[in-house]
């Protein structure tokens, strides 16, 4: 072999990635194949953190996603140190309009240049192509090559297509390897198959395969072929082309762009998006931000992507909706407020519930991938049906209007901590509405006199507001009935807190509100000791049921992290809007705002416990920390993307069967521990009292699995930042021994009853350990959160 196959520069670059894994393996990892050709070679797969390629000055010697390369035996080079060849190279990372300062489109009209080549966004997974001699090739994903333990994997059927398509043309991978080898390039395509794994656009027969849209120098530095290259290639050796069109200015690519987002179709079909390919220049006049230059060279290749959301996300959001509906059942399933605000969203949902119930044999593999793009032609082809277009009539929303109607009640949908009697309030004093409180109500049998009096105030007020927490739906359905005789028809609006946000993130915010008002309610008090009001937060988070569509007439959807005077403007715009009122002052509002902050019950109901000393409060179970991050979404993305499809089986059957935990936390002690853990669990215990608990940040490592459950690893926790407690959490934090954070981890599910969660403590230790015989896991490449420390019941 000749030396001039491992240029110096690349062979340096494996090198410093080597050095840096060593120094920061959290920082960049990698894992060695054998090339399925020729199992005596080694390859090497590097995986750098997905968030620092956001940083500027990069903290890698190399932007590159998805980069592979082996060690050159000795004889091969005439260099006294080992050397390095970089067998295959992925594309620079590259990111969407606005994700970050150097693709504002403002910058790359600055730093970049003609011409400006939109190839088309292919809905499927990466493949590489490329040589490691002149007779043979390897075909990988992006970080993964060969067999891995499962049916088969993304490379693999990348390889079986990649084979369909020499075929075809009378070639074969030795010619194709040798072609590659004498250009040292590496190929990129996609890899779209919906008979083995289907994402949101549908690939016919015909456009099933590998797409090709770019071909790299296999080098250090980041040089892709042009269009005219990519697509003779593509010719020759069989792969589909990647449809692709050029402009000569960001202008002419923005005005493009903008008008395809207007349908999201180009060419009669559906898209994800383009990805723009151009170089980078020198600043041109008028360039206001260094920290808007791209992190690349002048004269590099310089990538960025364009994606639309509709009909793309409206699509995804059809089949996460349908999963729902298919894991908690049709009548538990919580759909998020977030993923029904179209109109045709909400009439699909109506329509998927229906096939379930009447033809739920063809769901039988929704959640395992299958299924999902013929269940959402169904539905657009009955949508272009008589009963379709008008369903989907009825379903868009008609202009506010009052005539319909005669009186009101505004029915808050909430949790105890939203601030819904503040701004029942505050509405209350702006426009006159009558008020009346559930918490008011003394006695045994308080929700029929609560009912009698939202009635009785209709009498006197066109609008009322039962002030309820009103989070069961047999509260909205009582509303109606009681209302339900009179003519001309009461209308009822919701103000809608909707719990759509992780769990620990709506109990933290609610906590902290009950907490800072103190005693300032009737009947739920905060417990400045033991904290038992938070118990209260945690039962009506479970318990609460979203707000059907067909229960109320309208409503104004209310934001949790809204601060009050926030709140109130979000509901006065609402209901100016909806019931037509006039517009207040924003001195009248001010003033609406300062009475509902100062706002304290009339009557409170009396305390039947007796006040318990400290020795007598109850103790929790556990100390834990509660994530705040949406566990659900972060495992299904990454099993989405995953070629673990063993992990997958077991996810989506967790799902299916309704077994991942319904409040992820990570445990630091349990009361089972002691007396042997007494100064972690008294250390726990004075985090979880304090006035205002600091946060902790870490790290969401690894997915691990056994044959009986699901876990995720806890890793790099830390005080999360400068706040109250900081000097408390950061003793905390020292004082943790290297046995505990080996042991943190969230139990995500177990296969079956019977089944103990504390398994997965087991699980994770043997892991770290080394002890991997019958261990899966799958990275989840640098997913973060925070929490907070507290004493847990159950």
């Amino acid at each position: 072999m000749s030396t001039t196959r491992f240029p110096l520069e690349d062979s340096q670059l494996i090198h410093d990635l080597h050095q840096l894994s060593k120094k920061s393996p959290k920082l960049v990892r990698s894992t060695v194949y054998s090339a399925p050709s020729d199992p005596s070679i080694s390859i090497r797969s590097w995986k750098m953190n997905e968030f620092k390629y956001y940083d500027v000055p990069s903290p890698f010697p190399t932007l590159a996603r998805g980069l592979f390369s082996r060690e050159i035996p000795s004889g091969d080079d005439q260099q006294g140190e080992q050397t390095y060849q970089i067998v295959a190279r992925g594309y620079d990372k590259f990111f969407n309009i606005g994700e970050v300062p150097w693709t504002d489109w403002s910058s790359l009209s600055h730093h970049t240049g003609p011409t400006y080549t939109l190839s088309l966004k292919s809905n499927g997974c990466i493949i590489f192509i490329a040589p490691i001699s002149n007779s043979k090739l390897i075909v990988a994903s992006k970080h993964a090559l060969g067999p891995q333990g499962v049916a088969e994997t993304h490379s693999e059927v990348g390889h079986r297509w990649l084979k369909k398509h020499l075929a075809d043309k009378g070639k074969t991978e030795e010619q194709l390897a040798a072609d590659l080898w004498e250009k040292s390039w590496t190929a990129v395509a996609e890899l779209c198959d919906d008979s083995f794994e289907e994402h949101v656009l549908p690939y016919s027969s015909e456009k099933s395969g590998l797409h090709l849209h770019g071909i790299n120098k296999t080098t250090k530095g980041f040089h892709t072929m042009p269009t005219e290259t990519v697509d003779a290639f593509a010719e020759e050796w069989g792969f589909i082309k990647t449809p692709t069109i050029t402009f000569d200015s960001i202008p002419d690519v923005k005005l493009f762009t903008d008008d395809i987002a207007k349908t999201g179709k180009w060419n009669g079909e559906a898209l994800e998006g383009f990805v723009v390919r151009t170089h980078v220049v020198d600043a041109k006049h008028g360039s206001t931000s260094r920290d808007a230059c791209p992190p690349y060279p002048t004269g590099s290749s310089f990538f960025f992507k364009v994606k639309f959301d509709e009909p793309y996300m409206m699509y995804r959001d059809w089949r996460e909706v349908t999963k729902s509906l298919l894991s908690k059942g049709i009548s538990d399933a919580k759909l998020p407020k977030s993923k029904l605000k179209r109109k045709e969203t909400r009439l699909y949902v109506d329509w998927v519930k229906k096939e379930i119930k009447h033809n739920p044999s063809a769901f039988s593999e929704f959640t395992r991938g299958k299924g999902i793009i013929a269940t959402r032609e169904r539905f657009l082809k009955w949508m272009e049906t008589d009963d379709g277009k008008k369903d989907l009539t009825l379903e868009s929303e008609a202009p506010p209007t009052t005539k319909e109607f005669g009186k009101t009640i505004i029915v808050p949908l909430a949790i105890p901590g939203c601030g819904k009697t503040a701004v029942s309030v505050a509405l209350a004093s702006l426009f006159s509405f009558g008020h009346t409180q559930s918490d008011d109500v003394q006695g045994k049998k308080s929700a029929p006199t609560f009912i009698r009096n939202v009635v009785n105030l209709l009498k006197n007020h066109d609008v009322v507001i039962a002030d309820k927490n009103n989070h069961l739906r047999q509260h909205r359905e009582s509303l109606r009935e009681a209302v339900a005789k009179m003519d001309p028809p009461v209308r009822l609006l919701a103000l809608n807190w909707a719990l759509d946000q992780p769990q620990a993130t709506i109990h933290r915010i609610c906590g902290d509100r009950v907490f800072s008002r103190g005693d300032k309610h009737q009947t739920l008090r905060a417990d400045t000791l033991a904290k038992s009001h938070e118990d209260v937060i945690w039962q009506f988070i479970r318990s609460s049921e979203d707000l059907a569509d067909s229960e109320v007439d309208a409503s104004i959807e209310m934001n949790l992290e809204d601060d009050l005077e926030q709140a109130v403007k979000r509901a006065v715009a609402g209901c100016v809007s909806i019931l037509g009122l006039r517009q207040p002052s924003a001195e009248e509002i001010d003033e609406a705002v300062l009475k509902a902050r100062n706002y304290a019950p009339q009557t409170k109901k009396p305390d039947n416990k007796k006040s318990k000393k400290k020795d007598e409060q109850p103790t929790p179970r556990y100390f834990g920390l509660l994530p705040e991050v949406d566990l659900h979404a972060v495992i299904e993305k990454r099993m989405e993307e995953a070629e673990a499809k063993g992990g997958k089986a077991f996810w989506n059957a967790l799902v299916t069967e309704n077994r991942v935990t319904q409040r992820p936390h990570v445990t630091f002690v349990h009361k089972n521990s002691l007396p042997g853990a007494v100064e972690l669990w008294e250390r726990c215990a004075k985090l979880h009292s304090m006035v205002s608990p600091p946060f902790f940040t870490f790290a969401l490592g690894h997915l691990v699995w056994n044959e009986r459950v699901l876990a995720v690893t806890v890793d790099d926790f830390e005080l999360g930042g400068s706040a109250d407690g900081g000097q408390e959490g950061s003793e905390f934090v020292s004082t943790l021994s290297e046995e505990v954070r080996k042991s943190l981890h969230i139990t995500v599910g177990t296969d079956k009853d019977g089944i103990s969660p504390f398994e997965a403590k087991a699980l994770v230790e043997e892991w770290r350990s080394g002890k991997r015989s019958g261990v899966d896991l799958l990275d989840l490449e640098g997913v973060t959160a925070r929490g907070r420390i507290k004493g847990l019941s159950n």
